[in-house]
């Protein structure tokens, strides 16, 4: 028997009265927070549930990446058998004019006896390329990669230990690099390669409201099932019966007591088993499908598990080939995968995806680990075909780990597009242990499964219906229902948080459609509609873009019929709307474009307002099921913009990002050397990803910022104040250089930040493969410093190839110089700020620490009252999100001053020059680099590559609007919620009675209505608010019966026998009568 105190019964009281109430307790202390996905059983008869940070270690990642030696992977336009690949290969090979030896590696998996449309070629000495022309050039071969072995490691640490981030720091605060630690093996948080995303379930507290002052303990729910309802489906008879679900992980046990459905266990490694050693892949498959203790989504689902992971967690590209092809044949219904990495132009992984999804698989794959960073989505999640999954606790809060879009595929010309798609719990998730119980992990790879569950289980509410599944339908279901969070935006929650009730009503009345995600463009509505909204438009700025994805739940392929018109609302100002639009010529698999430019027509240049319009357009599949007439959906997408007058030139900025370059395709290293484990430049350089601290500042200041995704001859410089170069990699048109010197010379002011850049430490920082015994040398430095310098020659400017680290101050700010160069030329009468810093470069070199004074990393000039102001810093880490430690806004609104407003802040103004000293040799290209395979600029020729033709300056097909004399909504997210509701038909469900299960407490489902466009239903999640309005109103009935009881113990005691009988009825009121003895 247990024994409560009074707290404890008026707690217990609560949970009762509420249903859904998490408790933390400290000490004596006792704080109640509601919640609306909590277990409320696991608080009967003690916390049983409640865990600490302690209690959970944390589960590390590491990974590596190398191409295999003389292995390369030859894809063919077709599925042919082994001897006709053989042919095929042998056929092209022979006319090579050097003697090649060669062969065809043995891949013993399952796929083996099936046609295939790879091989992996081995050469025994590929010094001589010429065989790769040749079979380049066979009609069957569609492209020839290098094999690619893939590392990831698990292990257990605790918070006591030192990460490898500490371990950079320490060496920032003055630990010296001894020889050998600057060259090193692959080894990141972040991926180069797909690997994991698991982190440990410390990730949990990981929310924007963490508290930070003391430790708090936490209630988790002991079925993440429960916290998503999955009860109302069960009791509707759906459990998974009849869909296929794949795992692509590290495999499972053969007997292990959570799965009563495993169809098939399949090996695809070099090792000769088909266990789990490492419980990931177990893990992962008990949230999709585990029938006990810790229970999955769909216990009845058919469940093929690929062990593509040895317990080394080494992986081929060529395995996953083959396990794809696998389960294509095996026609798998839905397939999680919880890896991702930063290379979306590993063509062979790419294109089988798309065949995937192309053959009606389901992908779903974690976005990534990477957050709270911009910029930061991993493939194949970022595909339009795939539902890419964001992680959020049961705060429902966006995990801090959670990595954030926008995509990076279309820069650095175009924008980005929205993604996650949805997002769900992903912190703190019990799942299948390794033989048996239950165990806790955190990430997006725990999200990912999740989905895949949730999948799973609707697909099997309507597998029966034939057309009505597909990747397009489902994932169109998912986003259409999803509840969005109020305070994250769109790059975060994608279209909200996973809602499986309504997913599943929408999936159930579904008809073949096209939708568009976003479904509107609302450049007012904050904050989930940021970056778009952090800036209104004005006439004469650079268009804004934003990427529209289409769903084509029709078919496979489609196409956009006519051309997309532009309707703007007359009285809605919506002829002050400039509108540009592209698009996918096709529509595949399953998914395509709809790019929508915007700017402001000339007319509004002195204008402030309010616009609208809307895009209409019309997508069109093939005849599907006997059916005579194509299907087609008509759209509409309803567009709503801020206009303001024009700013004056001082006030806008001109962000370049047209010289920014990023992995992949090519080797561009990390700008902060000290970062060992992050070595490489991933997140695209844009002011709405890895710069989006430095934009936000900015603003905030009052500075308008445009970007420029084109060459400099493409932009009127006198529109602006100040050109804004940060961390620069491409080369320079010589059209450019000249044209940035006569723009300088008519007022246009330039700021440039630089990074390190010193061939010597290039070839120290190279990449040293283990397995092929060979180095993978940089393209460029952290900027590329030669090319800068020849864009500054005509100025008389120029940076060094010294590379220096410290810390500073000026003024009363201080700031770290983080692996940035000096100045080695500027003209005499300009201002150089110089400090004393640590020679980084030396200590990379030689091992040893060496400080020097006067460093110059700050030169401001002026060469005469009418011509633009130029400024040289040597680092731009310091305004750079990914490895930011002691930022410098404030320097660089200072120097913003001195070149929009010619106002030179005092605490420059204090500052002595410094002399430089005689210059040198300016820095040279490293000898034999190839930063012309990825150059936009660089043409690629025998010997010395030399610069293309300047390219013509893209211009925009402005649509000609046929405006519309009605009025448009002015809430255009509530607007398509109504909409909804006034065009869609009732929706038939089943009701269940509420009902307990796993402790979650299941209501009744209201009716709801199928929107039109799919991703208009979208919903704010403000389901935390009724256990709120629940607890106060316990309270207040608390408060009640208290002062009640009271008043009736203080009153004299007289006429007992009324009173009693009173009571006596007061019990029968509350309880029913009593029988009588």
């Amino acid at each position: 028997m247990y024994m409560f105190s009074s707290t404890s019964f008026v707690v217990l009281f609560l949970i009762l009265w509420t249903g859904t109430i998490a408790i933390k307790f400290n000490n004596d202390d006792v704080s109640l927070n509601t919640s609306d996905s909590v277990d409320v059983l696991q608080f009967l008869p003690c916390l049983s549930n409640v865990t600490t940070d302690e209690d959970i270690p944390e589960l590390k990642i590491e990974f590596s990446s190398e191409h295999v030696e003389h292995e390369y992977i030859v894809i063919f336009d077709n599925y042919y058998s082994s001897k006709s690949r053989y042919n095929y290969i042998e056929a092209a090979i022979k006319k090579c004019p050097q003697v090649v030896t060669w062969s065809i590696l043995k891949r013993d998996n399952p796929a083996t006896h099936y046609p295939s449309d790879f091989d992996v070629l081995k050469l025994v000495n590929d010094d001589d390329k010429s065989w790769l022309d040749l079979l380049l050039d066979h009609p069957a071969v569609k492209r020839v990669t290098p094999q690619r072995k893939v590392i990831r490691a698990l292990k257990t640490v605790h918070e006591t230990d030192v990460t490898d981030e500490d371990e950079d720091l320490q060496a920032i605060k003055g630990k010296p690099c001894l020889e050998g630690c600057w060259s090193q093996n692959w080894r990141s948080s972040r991926p180069l390669k797909r690997t994991s995303l698991a982190l440990s379930t410390s990730g949990f507290w990981h929310g924007n409201n963490r508290h930070s002052s003391r430790r708090l303990l936490r209630a988790l729910p002991r079925q993440i099932t429960g916290a998503l309802h999955a009860d109302v489906l069960w009791n509707l008879g759906y459990s998974g019966k009849g869909v296929k679900v794949a795992v692509f992980d590290t495999g499972l046990a053969e007997n292990h007591p959570h799965f009563k459905k495993v169809k098939e266990r399949t090996n695809w490694t070099n090792e000769k088993t088909l266990n789990d050693g490492l419980g990931h892949g177990t893990f992962v498959a008990g949230v999709i499908s585990s029938n006990k203790e810790c229970l999955g989504f769909a216990p009845d689902a058919d469940l093929f598990i690929f062990r593509v992971f040895t317990n080394n967690q080494v992986s081929y590209t060529s395995w996953f080939l083959d396990a794809f092809n696998y389960a294509i044949l095996k026609k798998i219904n839905v397939l999680n995968l919880s890896i991702g990495g930063p290379d979306f132009m590993d063509h062979p992984f790419v294109d089988k995806v798309w065949e995937l999804t192309a053959n009606n698989v389901i992908m779903v794959s974690a976005i990534g680990n990477d957050g709270p960073l911009y910029g930061t989505l991993n493939n194949p999640a970022d595909q339009m075909d795939v539902i890419g999954v964001g992680g959020i606790n049961f705060e429902d809060s966006i995990a801090k780990f959670s990595s954030r879009g926008m995509t990076t595929w279309e820069l650095p010309g175009g924008y980005g597009r929205v993604k996650p798609d949805i997002v769900t719990y992903g912190s703190a998730v019990r799942g299948s242990g390794l033989k048996s119980g239950c165990r806790t992990l955190s990430g997006t790879s725990v999200a990912s499964p999740v989905v895949a569950g949730a999948v799973t289980l609707l697909a099997s509410a309507v597998i029966e219906k034939g057309n009505v599944l597909n990747p397009a339908s489902m994932k169109q279901a998912l986003m259409a229902s999803a509840r969005r969070l109020p305070t994250a935006n769109i790059f975060e929650q994608g279209m909200g948080k996973l809602d499986l009730v309504r997913a599943h009503q929408i999936l159930s009345n579904y008809k073949p459609q096209a939708s568009l995600s976003p479904s509107y463009i609302d450049f007012t509505e904050c904050p989930y509609m940021w970056p778009y909204c952090s800036q209104p438009i004005y006439h004469g700025g650079m268009p804004s873009v934003v990427n529209v994805t289409i769903l084509n739940g029709m078919g496979v392929s489609g196409r956009i019929i006519d051309k997309p018109v532009w309707h703007p609302y007359t009285p809605q100002n919506g002829n002050y709307i400039e509108v540009a639009i592209s698009h996918s010529s096709l529509l595949w698999p399953w998914s395509g474009f709809l790019a929508v430019s915007l700017t402001v027509s000339k007319d509004a240049a002195g204008w402030g307002g309010i616009a609208q319009g809307r895009i209409t357009l019309t997508v069109e599949s093939p005849p599907q099921n006997g059916e005579d007439a194509p299907r087609q959906s008509r759209l509409k997408l309803p567009i709503k913009v801020k206009i303001v007058p024009t700013p004056p030139r001082s006030r806008r900025i001109l962000w370049d990002q047209y010289h920014n370059l990023r992995y992949p395709p090519g080797y561009f290293p990390r700008d902060n050397l000290r970062m060992k484990n992050d070595p490489l430049d991933w997140n695209g350089d844009h002011i709405h990803t890895n710069f989006k601290d430095m934009y936000v500042h900015l603003r905030n200041a009052g500075f308008f910022v445009e970007v420029l995704g084109k060459p400099f001859t493409c932009f009127d410089a006198k529109q602006y104040g100040t050109l804004l170069i940060a961390d620069a990699e491409e080369e320079y048109f010589p059209e450019e250089i000249t044209k940035l010197r006569r723009d300088v010379e008519n007022g246009l002011s330039v700021v440039v930040l630089a990074d390190w850049y010193n061939v010597s430490v290039m070839k120290k920082v190279k990449f040293y493969d283990e397995n092929t015994r060979q180095w993978w040398m940089p393209d460029t430095g952290g900027s590329n410093i030669p090319a800068l310098n020849d864009l500054l020659a005509p100025l008389g400017m120029a940076f060094s190839d010294n590379v220096y680290e410290g810390m500073y101050s000026i003024g009363d700010h201080q700031t770290h110089f983080a692996s940035g160069t000096s100045i080695a030329k500027f003209p005499s009468d300009g201002l150089i700020i110089g400090r004393s810093l640590k020679n980084q470069g030396h200590e990379v070199l030689t091992g040893e620490t060496k400080t020097q004074d006067d460093i110059p990393i700050l030169g401001l000039h002026q060469q005469n009252p009418t011509s633009g102001r130029v400024v040289l810093y040597g680092d731009s880490n310091c305004v750079d999100s990914s490895h930011l430690q002691k930022e410098c806004f404030w320097l660089l609104e200072m120097l913003l001053q001195y070149t929009s407003f010619s106002n030179l802040p005092i605490d420059l103004s204090d500052e002595s020059t410094i002399s430089l000293p005689p210059s040198g040799q300016l820095p040279e290209r490293m000898e034999g680099n190839h930063l012309h395979r990825y150059s936009k600029v660089l043409d690629s020729h025998l010997g010395e590559p030399k610069p293309r033709p300047l390219p013509a300056c893209p211009h925009l097909a402005w649509a000609k609007g046929e405006p519309l004399n009605i009025s448009a909504p002015s809430n255009l997210y509530q607007h398509q919620k109504l909409l909804s509701v006034m065009d869609a038909g009732p929706m038939v469900v089943k009701q269940p009675n509420v009902q307990q299960r796993s402790g979650i407490a299941v209501e009744r489902v209201d009716d709801w209505e199928l929107p039109p466009g799919m991703s208009h239903s979208n919903q704010l999640d403000n389901s935390n608010a009724y256990p709120l309005i629940a607890f106060f109103s316990t309270v207040l009935v608390l408060v009640f019966f208290f002062v009640h009881v009271h008043k009736r113990k203080t009153r004299p005691k007289r006429r007992k026998g009324p009173r009693l009988k009173r009571f006596t009825r007061l019990q029968e009121r509350f309880y029913g009568k009593f029988p009588s003895v």
